[in-house]
């Protein structure tokens, strides 16, 4: 069984699903592949059969923003066997516009939409080709479950005491949305908790901002 959690944090409904296919997506340099790997590993520990689908830039390192820089990594888990990564998304999270465009049209209808809302404004849409933000469309929420988190400032003041500096504290950002998944999916954060603890053992600062 793979479950979806809904409602506050205090009073969570679970609805048991047969399997879910998650796609998180952004900048090359978000961290996608990262978060993406350890949702992986949790789900696999949990009792999951999975099936992933990295999904690189088409130029290295294309300029933050734009469409050919967005990177990707969608994961398919089940209480079941399973022998392919998803073609149509159940769960999309877009931590920019670019993300948001080049993914959309692989997210079923009715499916959860998680963007980045921070980062839907400026030089970002006109990146990404939009005139206004497409958050702003009526449609959109009619079409998905959609969640617009301001995960880029809520990241900030979560890590304001750490003085990190601002690149570093942004870097952290896809942490943030793990954590977002691991909620809505029932998923153990130990596995992850225990890997950032190994990695960053030499950086204890770096180690409690994740």
């Amino acid at each position: 069984m793979v479950s979806q959690s809904e409602g506050s944090r205090h009073n969570k409904p679970k609805q048991s699903l047969d399997a879910v296919t998650i796609r998180l997506c952004g900048d090359s340099g978000d961290g996608m592949q990262l978060v993406g790997t350890q949702f992986s590993n949790a789900s696999a520990l949990f009792g999951n059969d999975i099936s992933t689908l990295p999904d690189y830039p088409s130029e290295i390192r294309a300029p933050a923003g734009t469409l050919l820089g967005v990177s990707g990594f969608q994961i398919r888990f089940s209480s079941k066997n399973i022998y392919t990564p998803g073609d149509i998304v159940d769960a999309l999270v877009a931590m920019n516009p670019a993300a948001f465009r080049t993914n959309l049209g692989d997210l079923k209808e009715g499916g959860v939409l998680i963007v980045n809302e921070d980062e839907f404004a400026g030089m970002n849409l006109k990146k990404a080709g939009y005139e206004t933000s497409p958050l702003e469309d009526s449609s959109l929420a009619r079409k998905y479950a959609l969640h617009r988190v301001r995960i880029t400032t809520m990241n900030r003041e979560a890590l304001a005491d750490l003085n990190l500096g601002a690149k570093a504290t942004d870097r952290c950002k896809n942490f943030f949305a793990l954590g977002l998944v691991y909620w809505l999916y029932g998923r153990p954060m130990e596995p992850t908790l225990e890997w950032i603890d190994e990695k960053f053992a030499k950086h204890p600062a770096i180690r409690e901002a994740n």
